[in-house]
């Protein structure tokens, strides 16, 4: 099966159900018509894809009720912390699982959001580094980043879930290498040493570079292969070490039965079909597929020479959070990361 652009995906996809879904004034958990409003809450990159996801849903038997009117998306960290702070939501689509973990502590996500088929995840990619067209300053290694005359831009880890799978890539490569905790602490100085920004988001990110910030950005491979659908001319690079980015995905305790249809819908074929068309990696066997805008359309998901994840390398999000992340508050103290980054003056 041959998966087409964003732009013809959502034509075809985009019809008049679409339409009805974004026209109603219903209450919350209420379309207009009588049928079901789902609020669904998501980082940034998933927008485009979970518009022609709504419209494909719509058209199923389960969803032939439900509209999807005014979902939010923003940073994973603060999008967050705003359904904890009473942002309305049936389903919740992060980038990483501490933002879940947020929400389970706060009774709003049920603990075992994990079971199933998926572990609770719902779309996967790689870190890749985006370069400018033809690859002027010959990036294709960690390594490369920190040259005298690269500059780096990766969003904030104090907001953005996608700057924390950037970070930890870059860590673990070098242990992966065969380097040390301090000799990949030793990188990281230098790494930040060379960030010339860190937006709030990896959408944000992805503007920044676009616009001229930086010869380097590091993103997702999905946000890099929809940039180029959308026409930006730049390309990327897979390193030979990168980070299998896992994003959860969950209905909250008060949902309607409609959110978990959707959920369903999304982790199915057809559901991991479409997001793959936006340059997603399937969780589950989907068949050939043609994705415009991979560096080979033909190949749009090269398997890396070293992928690391977060539980087989890094003990999990429980442990690797506190350990990278941590802000120094109460109990919590700096993580290697975040201390670092202090430390350069970059983004504080």
């Amino acid at each position: 099966m041959q998966i087409r652009s964003r732009a013809a995906l959502a034509a075809a996809l985009l019809g008049p159900l679409a339409l009805s879904a974004c026209s109603g004034d219903a209450d919350a958990g209420s379309g207009g018509d009588g049928g079901t409003n789902l609020a669904v809450v998501g980082f940034s990159v998933m927008e485009t894809p979970n518009d022609a996801a709504f419209a494909a849903f719509e058209k199923t038997d389960a969803g032939a009720d439900v509209t999807f009117d005014g979902p939010a998306y923003g940073a994973s960290g603060d999008m967050s912390r705003g359904v904890v702070d009473g942002q309305d939501a049936d389903l919740v689509h992060f980038s990483l699982e501490p933002d879940m973990t947020r929400l389970v502590d706060a009774g709003i996500v049920a603990d075992d959001w994990k079971d199933g088929d998926t572990s609770g995840i719902c779309t996967q990619s790689v870190v890749v580094m985006v370069v400018p067209k033809g690859n002027p300053k010959k990036i294709d290694s960690w390594d490369d980043l920190v040259k005298d005359d690269v500059s780096i831009v990766t969003p904030n880890p104090a907001s953005s879930g996608s700057a924390k799978w950037n970070l930890l890539a870059a860590y673990g490569s070098v242990i992966s290498d065969g380097g040390s905790e301090d000799d990949a602490a030793a990188y990281m100085t230098e790494f930040f040493d060379h960030v010339s920004a860190l937006p709030d988001s990896g959408r944000d990110a992805t503007t920044a570079f676009t616009q001229g910030q930086g010869d380097v950005l590091l993103s997702y491979e999905n946000e890099a292969i929809l940039a180029r659908q959308n026409g930006e001319d730049f390309d990327y690079v897979v390193p030979d070490t990168t980070l299998l980015i896992e994003n959860p995905c969950a209905v909250t305790v008060d949902a309607p039965d409609q959110a978990n249809d959707f959920l369903d819908f999304q982790r199915s074929e057809e559901g991991q079909k479409l997001y793959a068309g936006f340059g997603f990696r399937p969780l589950v066997d989907v068949g050939d597929v043609e994705v415009e805008g991979a560096l080979d359309p033909a190949d749009a998901f090269p398997e890396p020479a070293t992928e690391l994840t977060i539980d087989g390398d890094f003990n999990g999000w429980g442990e690797a959070n506190d350990k990278f992340f941590g802000d120094g508050e109460e109990d919590n103290p700096l993580g290697i990361i975040t201390e670092i980054q202090a430390a350069s003056g970059v983004g504080s």
